[in-house]
């Protein structure tokens, strides 16, 4: 079947009504975590992901998906009307979007932020239509040692070009695999570091380990923070914008859009340093560079497009190679596994209503988004004006309600909070945790690769250095380390994720 018909086929699954209804959830509540500064949408998913149990995967994934891409819409508005970004990615966007709104221009910046990120995740969207068959057909000739390779190369890329410290990264990604671990031994069936407690026989939960680290962590960290949220405009008017800044923003709307596909598919790089490459080579490219930081309605284009092409751009290897390029698509294939699917190139032959669906659902997506942005914007503005310390103790009865439902266990409630209180810690250290997640979903995949490689080559370690695929993969991973260990390159990282 041709792209076309494919296509067609996509959106047959995506507008029946079921999934309609998913995907209009997925992204209202995406806006709505995006709109309110505090958990996220690593926080909301892991939440979320009890109820996929019973919901179809191709609903579940669509769901899930409009979260994600829905939380970058989101963040922008309390960047502009507020000077406080409800997501890292919208960081950039309150540099410039907030002295608009001071200027009496919050419509003109919001609607530019929702022209931009529309035509981004158009364009995203696209190019998963266009790649995802043709990286999936390479994938499919893939052995264990080209697995593992990749695997291995995707982790040390997500931590070498994580936020923060190199060492600390490598460190998660380790904590991360040593999690992985826990359970029963994949060939031998027997049990490894659940220290004689049955519940720990089947390893650790996803659900268990994904709500704790990164929702309830992240409500522990919220509570220390201030509530104080000054909306600078109640009211936004004229949301047209003039065709000056229309002319001002096509071109940084398109570079935006290429860097934040480029960033996309690169393991653990995130959308905010995609919105950061975008907003600095704006102010770089500028006749008047001194506007930036002033208003300037190129500052809030670009970054806006970056964050919503890179968010959008996750999903190519996360689809066609099941390798994670980043915490939420870890999550996301958590969700996959829990639905009975094993990740890979295979899930477009053999799930295609998964594949193209989740395509079709985000040009819909997409759509119903700029309606929700846009019109409804007054709304947003008062859910801004709840305070969280209302918000959390709902937020909590839900994850625990929703680790709860799975098991039927109160050990998986008691272990979901140690795993809390670790991810707080970890967030007071400095050490970030989307590694640490990735390291936990690929190290079973890793082991399970590695052991069968050395298998059928007798034990002979140098299967890996004889396969080209697998030797470039190893190659990359040296050369990524070797890069990362320059001087010069280890300053301007710093200087980017600072």
């Amino acid at each position: 079947m041709d792209l076309f018909g494919n296509l067609i086929f996509g959106f047959e699954v995506a507008l029946s009504w079921q999934n309609l209804a998913y995907c209009l959830i997925g992204v209202t509540v995406g806006t709505l975590i995006g709109v309110l500064p505090g958990i996220g949408p690593l926080g909301t998913i892991a939440i979320l992901l009890p109820i996929t149990y019973g919901v179809p995967p191709e609903g579940a994934l669509i769901m899930l998906a409009g979260i994600y891409y829905g939380a970058q819409y989101g963040g922008s508005t309390t960047a502009i009307l507020v000077n406080l970004p409800g997501e890292t990615s919208a960081v950039i966007t309150c540099i410039d979007g907030y002295q608009m709104a001071r200027q009496g221009r919050a419509g003109p910046a919001l609607a530019i932020a929702a022209i931009g990120s529309f035509f981004a995740g158009t364009v995203g969207t696209l190019l998963i239509a266009l790649f995802g068959p043709p990286l999936a057909d390479v994938a499919l000739k893939f052995g264990s040692p080209e697995y593992f390779s990749l695997m291995l190369m995707g982790l040390v890329a997500a931590a070498v070009l994580a936020q923060g410290d190199i060492v600390k990264s490598l460190a998660m990604v380790a904590v991360g695999l040593l999690f992985g671990s826990v359970g029963s031994d994949v060939n031998t069936g027997i049990q490894r570091f659940s220290f004689g407690l049955p519940e720990l026989s089947d390893g650790i939960g996803f659900i268990v380990l994904a709500v704790g680290v990164f929702a309830i962590g992240e409500i522990i960290s919220n509570l220390g923070g201030s509530e104080a949220r000054s909306v600078f405009t109640a009211k936004v008017s004229n949301l047209f914008p003039s065709k000056d800044d229309l002319k001002r923003s096509i071109g940084p709307i398109l570079r935006g859009t290429a860097l934040g596909s480029f960033f996309g598919v690169l393991p653990g790089t995130g959308p905010a340093i995609a919105s950061f490459g975008a907003y600095m080579l704006e102010k770089r490219l500028a006749k008047d560079p001194d506007r930036f930081g002033k208003g300037a309605i190129e500052g809030v284009a670009a970054p806006e497009a970056a964050n919503n092409a890179d968010a959008q751009c996750k999903f190519i290897p996360m689809l066609t190679l099941g390798l994670p390029a980043s915490g939420v698509m870890a999550l996301m294939l958590g969700a996959l596994t829990i639905q009975g699917i094993q990740p890979g190139p295979e899930v477009m032959t053999a799930r295609p209503e998964l594949f193209w669906g989740l395509i079709a659902s985000m040009w819909i997506g997409n759509l119903m988004l700029v309606v929700l942005n846009l019109p409804m914007i007054g709304l947003w503005v008062k859910l801004l004006r709840v305070p969280y310390r209302l918000l959390f103790p709902a937020i909590m009865a839900f994850s625990a309600i929703g680790i709860y439902s799975v098991n039927g266990s109160s050990f998986e409630i008691y272990l979901t909070a140690l795993f809390g209180i670790f991810g707080f810690i970890c967030m007071r250290l400095g050490f970030p945790l989307a590694p640490m997640l990735l390291g936990y979903v690929l190290g079973p995949m890793m082991e399970e690769n590695l052991r069968r490689s050395m298998l059928q080559a007798g034990g002979d370690p140098t299967v890996f250095l004889t396969r080209p695929l697998s030797l470039a993969f190893i190659v990359a991973t040296v050369l990524i380390l070797l890069v990362m260990v320059v001087p010069a390159v280890r300053k301007r990282r710093e200087a980017i994720t600072d």
